[in-house]
């Protein structure tokens, strides 16, 4: 089963997409000595703009799969203990040790739309419905 995908307004996505593109788009006009900078920056820009397009959640019946900006965690439903206010989601690891992974894609910024801001908090509210319904006890 897939699961529910919680993602960003289009909107978010695609500012995402090009402010990280707007970085690779600088790059391409180095010269000289910035010119490996600017590969870098580029290079990263573009990862940046996938990553920030695809960032959000997906939540699965036996784990949830946090996208973020950089990297993305894979967490056993049964693990998830609770959603912060940042948002992120707190978590067990096998070994015991407390861990937690931020929800960047739903980190509410000022200056972004109502939309933005309205959807970003219902995908923390579903977010928290899920987790709530996954604990033992």
């Amino acid at each position: 089963m897939r699961g529910a995908e919680l993602v960003p307004t289009v909107a978010n996505r695609v500012a995402n997409a090009l402010l990280a593109a707007g970085c690779a788009a600088y790059a391409t006009g180095a010269d000289g000595a910035r010119a490996w900078a600017a590969v870098g920056l580029g290079a990263g820009g573009v990862v940046l703009a996938v990553r920030g397009d695809r960032a959000g959640v997906r939540c699965e019946v036996e784990r949830l799969v946090v996208r973020g900006f950089l990297r993305t965690r894979v967490v056993p439903r049964a693990a998830v203990t609770g959603v912060t206010g940042l948002p992120a989601v707190r978590w067990v690891s096998a070994r015991g040790r407390s861990r937690w992974t931020p929800v960047t894609a739903f980190a509410v910024v000022s200056g972004e739309t109502g939309a933005a801001r309205a959807r970003k908090r219902q995908n923390t509210t579903r977010l928290r419905r899920w987790a709530a319904g996954g604990r033992a006890g």
